[in-house]
């Protein structure tokens, strides 16, 4: 498993780019994606409204489970990946690319976001 090491990782298992005129992508990690298997439905937030760094803001269901999506940072959303929700396998087949979840413009980041090497030894 290969972390992107230009990307900010949180505790549970979302990617956070580095902000673009104050907007970051959020995804879940390679890791996240094979741990739940075959994600079949993806819940996004909507456009506009606010997410919180550590609380729930969405929610991915795969064929073994269903699983809280944590934003890694507080902020307004401003994009959904629409692509995401009409083809949620896009998760498992290319997280770090194709397979991201939402744009946001950050307000707050927490301090105990990990690096790629960091997050790497977590994960295991």
């Amino acid at each position: 498993m290969s972390n992107p090491q230009q990307l900010r990782y949180s505790k549970e298992h979302e990617w956070l780019s580095p902000a673009e005129d104050g907007v970051s992508t959020v995804g879940i990690t390679e890791h996240a994606a094979n741990a739940l298997g075959d994600v079949v439905y993806v819940q996004l937030p909507e456009v506009g409204s606010t997410v919180t760094a550590g609380e729930t803001c969405g929610e991915l269901e795969s064929t073994k489970s269903v699983s809280d999506l944590y934003s890694p940072v507080s902020g307004e959303v401003v994009e959904a990946n629409q692509a995401v929700v009409d083809d949620p396998a896009l998760v498992n087949t290319a997280p770090f690319e194709g397979g991201w979840l939402f744009k946001v413009r950050v307000t707050e980041e927490p301090a105990d976001l990990l690096s790629a090497d960091e997050y790497t030894e977590y994960a295991g």
